[in-house]
């Protein structure tokens, strides 16, 4: 039986109305979900009908799934950071537009990219390291200012800014555990911010959890970075690429790179208790196996079953 503190769930299609994910969630056997409240490669959207914002309540109360547990994330085009400042404002207000969704949903969390400083410096510059700090650091500033605007925009809501790890890919930010920390640092209403952990994203930045050694080394580092105090939920995903490759790609869970037993820990991880985990992995079909499987390891000494790809 799934226990009672473990919320375990996938990013579901809202496909004909946000509505309808709710009842995707209940059809694979969440009890959590994450989903775009907008199309996630446009600026631009619809307002949410009151018939739409009604009809998710009602499906989400039937369905039995609190709103603690949905983690809606925001557009892929939104960049926080952005160098340019028109496109930059442009961001911010799409992301304010996300809040804004967020809290006629009734939902508490905002899962985002915190973003990319796009500055193209060629390895062979002899300044490398020293001209890529200097880009990080502005760009982090960048995106804390944009993040307190967006708090200043929105006073009278109570949606967490949810901050993903990435995995440092191009020339993402949030790949280290010391970029999350800033941003919560320079966050002026600490009471709207929160982290998402991608375990895909972690691993790939090069935080090892595939041993109980290795996985508390990492939580150990988080905690001591972030806290445990401010996160809010976690994607669950196998990687493709190895330890430290720097490289964004899932896989399903037991495919990869991390197998199962990272995952195992999680389940057993009262640290991970009451807050959404979300499945991301790249095969959808499998995701009602993959969180039945995720259950099954609560309590478990040893993973129970066969882990090699193509099982």
């Amino acid at each position: 039986m799934p226990s009672s503190q473990k919320f375990v769930g996938a990013h579901v299609s809202a496909s004909g109305g946000v509505e309808n994910a709710p009842l995707n969630a209940q059809a694979i056997g969440a009890k959590a979900f994450a989903l775009f409240t907008k199309n996630q490669r446009q600026w631009k959207a619809k307002p949410l009908s009151e018939e739409s914002i009604e009809a998710f309540k009602r499906n989400l109360e039937a369905v039995g799934i609190a709103p603690k547990h949905v983690l809606p994330h925001d557009s892929y085009l939104i960049n926080l950071g952005h160098p340019e400042p028109e496109k930059r404002e442009k961001s911010l207000e799409s992301f304010i537009h996300e809040i804004e969704r967020c809290d006629q949903l009734g939902l508490e969390k905002l899962n985002f990219h915190p973003g990319s400083h796009l500055v193209k410096i060629p390895k062979k510059d002899p300044d490398y390291a020293a001209k890529v700090e200097a880009a990080e650091r502005e760009c982090l500033e960048r995106i804390a200012e944009s993040m307190n605007r967006a708090v200043e925009a929105t006073p009278n809501s109570r949606v967490k800014l949810v901050i993903e790890n990435t995995a440092g890919q191009g020339s993402n930010l949030g790949y280290r555990f010391e970029h999350l920390a800033h941003l919560i640092d320079r966050m002026e209403a600490k009471e709207r911010v929160g982290v998402c952990l991608d375990t895909c994203h972690t691993f790939t930045a090069g935080y090892d959890l595939r041993t109980p050694e290795a996985y508390e080394v990492t939580m150990k580092s988080f905690d001591e970075i972030v806290g445990f105090d401010y996160l809010e939920g976690m994607h669950i995903n196998d990687s493709k690429p190895p330890l430290g490759s720097r490289v964004d790609r899932h896989h399903s869970l037991g495919m990869g790179e991390l197998g199962w037993e990272p995952f195992r820990l999680m389940m057993n991880d009262p640290r991970l208790d009451d807050i959404p985990l979300i499945l991301e992995t790249i095969d959808e079909s499998l995701w009602p196996e993959e969180i039945r499987r995720l259950y099954a390891l609560i309590g478990a000494g040893s993973v129970p079953f066969e882990t090699k790809e193509g099982e």
